[in-house]
């Protein structure tokens, strides 16, 4: 089986920074795409970033939501199976849940949607 597994969440002042980790593993024949989102409280779940895979080590494509473009930075390392999410000058109203999601061949052919547990982030004096 295929497990995501959050780390980096927690308490941060308004305006701080927090760095969120996804790890990958079980039978994993090659990741593509690789991605944010969160949910904040009442809230449906939205997109934060993405990024493809683009060979082994070149950098993918990044797609930002537009309320984080030049704040939040999300990155890849492809022979650890890991996605980044570096976020800067964080605002209250993104308290929220932050979800790691992959899209994964476990095979050559089969390939499915993953998502983690979810990892809180609060941002709050």
């Amino acid at each position: 089986q295929v497990q995501l597994v959050e780390s980096g969440g927690g308490v941060v002042q308004p305006g701080g920074s927090l760095r969120l980790s996804c790890a990958a593993s079980g039978r994993i024949f090659r990741i593509s795409g690789m991605g944010w989102y969160r949910q904040a409280p009442g809230k449906q779940r939205e997109l934060v970033a993405t990024i493809t895979r683009v060979g082994s080590t070149r950098v993918g494509r990044t797609n930002y939501a537009d309320s984080v473009k030049g704040r939040f930075t999300i990155s890849r390392d492809n022979a650890q199976n890991t996605v980044y999410l570096q976020m800067n000058s964080l605002k209250p109203e993104e308290t929220a849940v932050y979800y790691c999601n992959a899209d994964i061949f476990t095979t050559v052919t089969v390939r499915d949607d993953y998502w983690g547990q979810g990892t809180q982030v609060t941002v709050s004096s």
